[in-house]
């Protein structure tokens, strides 16, 4: 399949591929730092941390899963191995053993930042090439990345 069947140019289509496998690196490393936070966390924010975590890992899987089919549905292959992951993202692994609950919150703010921005940036490539169904699938990852930024900021008292 090449995206001329579902009408798209290209041309056009490849620095979309280019930065949703980008997206994708970033997500798996999100994943797996959230599901670290999820697992170690301790404290008196055990059961709050621990749910949202959860949420947020869930919501990360999905995401990854959707990247890769869009970027099937374009024709090319989705990157499909840690070194890819490791090497092309730019959201680093922690150690999250030991790390103290608002810290654990603060990384995944952080991360949170790196992927809206990318997502933002994706919106424009995705609105040049006139792909209009990538668009509206990282449009609405990042609205759910600007609510949880929002609501993380505040349990750490950042908003």
């Amino acid at each position: 399949m090449n995206a001329k069947e579902i009408s798209l140019e290209e041309g056009k289509v490849k620095p979309v591929v280019d930065h949703l496998n980008d997206l994708l690196a970033n997500y798996h490393i999100y994943y797996q730092k959230v599901r670290g936070c999820h697992w170690n966390i301790k404290g008196q924010n055990f059961f709050t941390l621990h749910l949202k975590f959860e949420e947020l890992y869930t919501a990360a899987l999905t995401t990854i899963d959707e990247l890769a089919e869009r970027i099937l549905t374009l024709g090319k292959p989705p990157y499909s191995t840690f070194k890819d992951y490791i090497e092309t993202s730019q959201i680093k692994e922690i150690q999250t053993i030991g790390l103290k609950d608002t810290k654990m919150v603060k990384a995944i703010i952080d991360d949170l930042a790196i992927l809206i921005a990318k997502e933002r940036e994706i919106l424009d490539i995705t609105a040049a090439a006139g792909d209009d169904g990538s668009n509206d699938m990282v449009n609405a990852f990042m609205q759910f990345n600007e609510k949880n930024t929002w609501m993380l900021r505040s349990f750490v008292n950042e908003d």
